[in-house]
């Protein structure tokens, strides 16, 4: 069966690098494409299951922004399963300052390159091994900045009040981008940040096994 990942914003499929799935199941990624003028993220969400078999059963398994595409994508298309990593499936569990984010139209205000150094300077605080730092640093630089802007927007206006069956989610309840405790997480990974997924990929993994074992 494959399992679709799809990243965070400005990462790409090198984000899963330490991914490992039990046998009889494939890792398939769906790259970012360029998005349409005025293009909401439920429409662009549907545009990326072109990238998709959807002949055969399949998982959908999204990181962060991701995540968020992958809860659109199980609207439209249910699959077996969808897996949200470092995300949130309803859009009333965003932290309260991607709201005010929102009013301040804050893309308009605060250059892309403004964001990028913001991030790149973060990871100097995070836990990440140093070759991950390295790549994430890479990651952020190499970021399409066009598509930066239209996601933050999209994201900011992003309506959900619907979950996805059947829903599993993994997150680090230390994470910075997206608070544990404003979302209902099925597996909570002790210590985590927000790049669970580089700095604990062993208890990722076991749980992707658990879970998809289930589906066998």
């Amino acid at each position: 069966m494959n399992v679709y990942f799809i990243s965070g914003l400005g990462a790409d499929s090198r984000i899963f690098k330490y991914i490992r799935l039990p046998e009889g199941f494939q890792v398939r990624y769906i790259e970012w494409i360029d998005p349409l003028e005025k293009e909401t993220l439920p429409e662009y969400a549907g545009r990326l299951t072109t990238q998709m078999d959807l002949s055969h059963p399949f998982v959908l398994a999204g990181l962060s922004l991701g995540g968020i595409m992958a809860v659109e994508i199980a609207k439209k298309i249910p699959p077996a399963a969808t897996i949200l990593i470092s995300s949130v499936p309803l859009s009333a569990q965003f932290p309260i300052h991607f709201r005010i984010a929102r009013r301040l139209k804050i893309t308009s205000i605060l250059p892309m390159s403004f964001f990028k150094r913001a991030a790149l300077l973060k990871r100097s605080f995070t836990t990440e091994a140093d070759e991950d730092k390295i790549m994430l640093r890479q990651l952020i630089r190499e970021g399409n900045d066009g598509f930066i802007k239209w996601a933050v927007n999209a994201v900011l206006r992003w309506k959900n009040q619907t979950l996805p069956q059947p829903l599993w989610h993994i997150h680090g309840v230390r994470d910075e981008v997206f608070p544990v405790w404003l979302t209902l997480p099925t597996h909570r990974i002790p210590k985590g940040g927000h790049m669970v997924l580089l700095t604990h990929p062993e208890q990722i993994n076991g749980i992707l096994g658990e879970i998809l074992g289930n589906l066998i």
